[in-house]
């Protein structure tokens, strides 16, 4: 479950439901403090979970994660136009690593993309390795998230390899943010 605050001050609350076969989104009332009416039913039977929401030049995009209970699964990134859907499923977005790491969304799943204010198109994917063993020694993965490419070009194949998504998480054992940075945008 999450909550997404649009640039008009609209927030809308997205969960899994119906036995985690299909998300719910809906706008929030104006105190955030209740749903409205209008809910809608979204990627109905793809049994998705964890939407972390986010909006670059228009288009609004979610990472997913398939429900496998403590197990890590292969993450989908989807694209629409309003925030409300129609939601378009445009593939895997995790690259780089080995083929384990792409198909388990790096042993975690996706809890939230925090933008880089001041890096157009950068973004940071934060997900939850949980340790079910011990979830006190559950840990967080944070990785670059690069957004690149029209809205309208379609996911293609070549030589039985994906063309990634406009929408690409990479794989680093360690990583910086970029130079320049420092945070003080997202604060004021």
């Amino acid at each position: 479950m999450t909550v997404f605050k649009d640039e008009d001050g609209m927030a809308y609350l997205i969960y899994s439901s119906e036995d985690n076969s299909e998300l719910h989104i809906g706008p929030l009332t104006e105190d955030y403090l209740n749903v409205t009416p209008t809910m809608r039913r979204i990627l109905v039977g793809q049994h998705r979970e964890a939407p972390a929401l986010f909006k670059h030049r228009g288009t609004y995009y979610m990472i997913t994660s398939g429900c496998t209970g403590w197990a890590p699964n292969e993450a989908l990134a989807h694209a629409a136009d309003s925030v409300l859907g129609p939601w378009e499923t445009i593939g895997n977005p995790c690259i780089v690593g080995n083929n384990m790491f792409r198909l388990t969304t790096f042993f975690a799943q996706s809890t939230f993309v925090l933008p880089l204010p001041g890096f157009q198109g950068l973004f940071i994917f934060m997900a939850d390795r949980w340790n079910p063993a011990d979830l006190r020694d559950s840990r967080y993965v944070w990785l670059p998230l690069v957004v690149a490419g029209p809205v309208d070009q379609p996911l293609e194949y070549t030589f039985e390899f994906p063309l990634w998504s406009r929408v690409s998480i990479y794989w680093h054992r360690k990583w910086r943010l970029p130079q320049g940075w420092t945070g003080l945008k997202l604060f004021m």
